[in-house]
């Protein structure tokens, strides 16, 4: 059996890079059927969501809280047993299997969705997890992060968001501290568009090979959406190393969105496993 070490007992030599880093800076089958088909591209988009769908939010009356109570098909946000985001404070380790990415540039399409910035992807970029192939479909940001490491949030949190032919998502989760300038944001940065609006850019394009970090090692465990549905069979890799933003850059974004993150589940006996990178 695979001992359960605490996430913050992780060492250097382990992780080749470990744990440290995230400490500097922080304060973030389809098993759910037809309903997860083609949520990949919109969980987080009202611009694409139906007409009827009911508005949801990160404050007020329909705060994360109500969720399951908005609608009948967010009953998982309420009632679900396996639930995202997680604070990563115990794991076990796991396989030494590294995610491989294959990603490529693809043109600029930017989405303000009213809950976050979104970039949409075209088909040919993806990630290959244990065997199965996850076509890359977009990229969005949360601040503060949403996964925690041993109960602290990092400034930001960026998922990449990937979907396979059988519909299953799996998501791969960045930490981002407040540190150097990132130039890999500007071109995003200076082209949101209004909320609710999608904004191509002509002539420019963006790779989310750019925001990865040197060392992929990562934390992997099954949960869910984190925005409404909150469907689960979601397959979570959270890397382990972060990234980072400067003061100006994540500020930016808080400028528009100063809190559009899920507060943390219970993780009701899951288990999360750490995959150091060879």
């Amino acid at each position: 059996m695979n001992p359960i070490i605490s996430a913050a007992s992780v060492t250097a030599a382990a992780l080749t890079v470990g744990l440290a880093a995230i400490g500097s800076g922080i304060g973030q089958g389809n098993a759910a059927g037809q309903a997860v088909e083609g949520i990949a591209r919109q969980l987080s988009s009202p611009v694409l969501a139906s007409e009827t769908s009911p508005h949801w939010t990160y404050g007020g009356e329909t705060n994360p809280t109500q969720w399951g109570r908005l609608s009948h098909d967010f009953a998982s946000c309420d009632v679900g047993r396996d639930q995202s985001p997680v604070d990563i404070d115990h794991v076990i380790l796991g396989s030494p299997a590294a995610i491989e990415f294959n990603y490529a540039p693809t043109p600029l399409t930017v989405v303000n969705t009213g809950h976050t910035i979104q970039v949409n992807y075209e088909a040919g970029s993806h990630v290959t997890i244990d065997g199965k192939t996850y076509e890359l479909v977009q990229f969005h940001f949360h601040t503060p992060s949403e996964h925690t490491i041993d109960g602290q949030a990092a400034a930001m949190e960026l998922h990449l968001v990937h979907q396979n032919s059988a519909g299953e998502l799996a998501v791969v989760g960045i930490l981002i501290n407040v540190g150097a300038e990132n130039p890999a944001i500007a071109p995003i940065w200076d082209h949101i568009p209004a909320p609710g609006e999608t904004n191509t850019v002509e002539g420019l394009t963006i790779n989310a090979a750019d925001f990865l970090p040197g060392n992929t090692s990562y934390y992997s465990y099954a949960g869910s959406l984190t925005t409404p549905p909150c469907s689960e069979g979601v397959r979570w890799n959270v890397l382990a190393e972060p990234i980072e933003l400067s003061e100006e850059q994540v500020a930016a974004f808080a400028a528009l969105y100063p809190v559009n993150a899920r507060p943390v589940q219970p993780t009701n006996g899951r288990v999360i496993e750490l995959h150091a990178a060879e």
